[in-house]
């Protein structure tokens, strides 16, 4: 046994209220065989299988399913930092990913780092390097292997152990996956282990169910074992509505009476400037109405359930951009956002809407006060390229008179103002002069998102490319 596993000798008297003799012990194995591990070997390796050290969490990070990283850890995503403390920590990075869907996104991690194999043994990695090296000994993205995710054991577990060789009778608990991992990995042929019966199994749906013996588990497992989408590749988006349903998403559609155009692509071509002021009203007789403020034009709309996913088949007549079988990408609904994500392949669209007054309507008072209360800096700049670490020196501070200052060392004067946009309820207008590197900064920004201490801002160049700046505060 490994030293970690509480084990407790039992006296011979405990031993005899536990299985009253040895003689009584062999004979309860020779009566009911489905009650001793060992007995099944299917089933020691479906339990094993079960509780081996799943890593597919992390891979947006690593990169790998055959391990993962161990917490804590930080990461720089898109010139922000994360500390990585527990698994939900990891949907941080993919947020920052998926908040500028043009840009190019980077990561990048402050080695060393742990990681965790699927037995549970580590090893240091000190570089990218290293970490690409062991990424690819764990094959391609959803390469078949041994680890079986769609179920899960409910602790504790309680097995007591026989030895025919000592006649020892000792009795341990299992806590975690790590501790039955090792424990079925290291069983002795001269042991004889019985389950303390029933136990209770978590399968993917979220519901339990209980197991009264051996022979049993081996059934669940096996059927449960394909019931899931074990989410082994690399792709952080490809799972963000597993959750969602036909149902739910109809009801989340129609809580809302009006829905605007925020992102259109197809065939490579940005079109949702085409449909600025266009509104979008499904109801609930599967008929959608879309009003631009001069036309009306009527279609339909309806879903379904596929192995892909939700469909949301979209015909419009007079509008053939939006019509397809979409498949639902996501879901926001949040006190910042109520939006849904659509794909199909590489094209999208997303609809949004401030209906059921979530969230309050960025205000120029709130974005002055904070802009104009302490210093800044730049975290993230992008045209055409992440140009981040040519501002890295630089300190901003803009003051109330509408002036504004760049220092790195030097003293470079500028100007800000606020109005109301284009595209977004505000703009922020900067301007730092002609010199280099500041010069780039020169434009009427859109505002995305801003609080005390972030300000993200968004500007669309004449040949449609798209510019990210965001500032963050000292």
């Amino acid at each position: 046994m490994k030293h970690f596993l509480k084990l407790i000798t039992l006296t011979l008297f405990s031993a005899a209220l536990l299985f009253s003799c040895r003689s009584e012990e062999m004979q309860l194995v020779q009566d009911d065989p489905n009650q001793v591990l060992g007995a099944n070997a299917n089933v020691k390796t479906l339990i094993q299988n079960t509780v081996t050290n799943d890593g597919s969490y992390d891979n947006i990070i690593d990169g790998a399913s055959c391990f993962d990283i161990q917490l804590p850890f930080t990461v720089i995503a898109n010139g922000t930092e994360v500390i990585i403390t527990n698994e939900d920590d990891v949907d941080q990075v993919e947020a920052i990913f998926d908040e500028f869907p043009d840009d190019v996104d980077t990561l990048e991690i402050n080695f060393p780092i742990t990681i965790i194999h699927d037995d549970y043994s580590t090893t240091v990695i000190n570089s990218q390097a290293e970490l690409n090296a062991a990424a690819l000994q764990c094959g391609d993205e959803n390469s078949p292997d041994d680890d079986i995710e769609c179920i899960d054991f409910q602790y504790p577990i309680t097995a007591n152990i026989f030895n025919q060789n000592n006649e020892q009778v000792d009795t341990v608990i299992f806590n975690t996956d790590e501790e039955l991992f090792d424990f079925v990995d290291d069983i002795d042929d001269d042991l004889i282990i019985v389950f303390q019966f029933p136990i209770t199994v978590i399968l993917s749906d979220g519901s339990t169910q209980t197991i009264n013996d051996f022979e049993e588990l081996e059934n669940v497992i096996e059927e449960a074992a394909d019931d899931c989408d074990e989410d082994d590749d690399n792709d952080p988006d490809d799972d963000d509505c597993e959750e969602c349903t036909v149902e739910s998403f109809e009801d989340f559609l129609l809580e809302c009476d009006e829905w605007m155009v925020d992102r259109l692509e197809r065939d490579d071509q940005d079109l949702e400037d085409q449909y600025v002021g266009y509104a979008f009203t499904f109801n609930d007789d599967g008929t959608v109405t879309v009003d631009n403020g001069s036309d009306t034009f009527p279609g339909t709309w309806e879903t379904a359930e596929s192995s892909e996913g939700i469909i949301f088949e979209l015909d419009i007549p007079a509008l053939t951009d939006f019509n397809d079988a979409w498949i639902l990408h996501e879901i926001e609904d949040t006190d910042d956002d109520v939006n849904f994500d659509l794909r199909l392949d590489d094209d999208r669209l997303r609809f949004e809407s401030d209906c059921n007054d979530v969230g309050d309507e960025p205000d120029d008072s709130d974005l002055v006060a904070a802009l104009t209360t302490g210093d800044w800096h730049i975290t993230y700049f992008f045209d055409d390229q992440d140009e981040t670490d040519d501002f890295e020196d630089f300190t901003f501070t803009f003051n109330t008179d509408g002036s504004a200052i760049a220092d790195d060392g030097d003293v470079t004067n500028g100007i800000w103002d606020t109005s109301e946009g284009d595209e977004t309820d505000l703009e922020l207008s900067i301007n730092f002069g002609v010199d280099s590197p500041l010069d780039e900064l020169a434009e009427d920004w859109d505002v995305i998102e801003f609080n005390e201490n972030l300000i993200r801002l968004r500007d669309e160049s004449g040949d449609g490319s798209e510019d990210f700046l965001t500032f963050e505060k000292l």
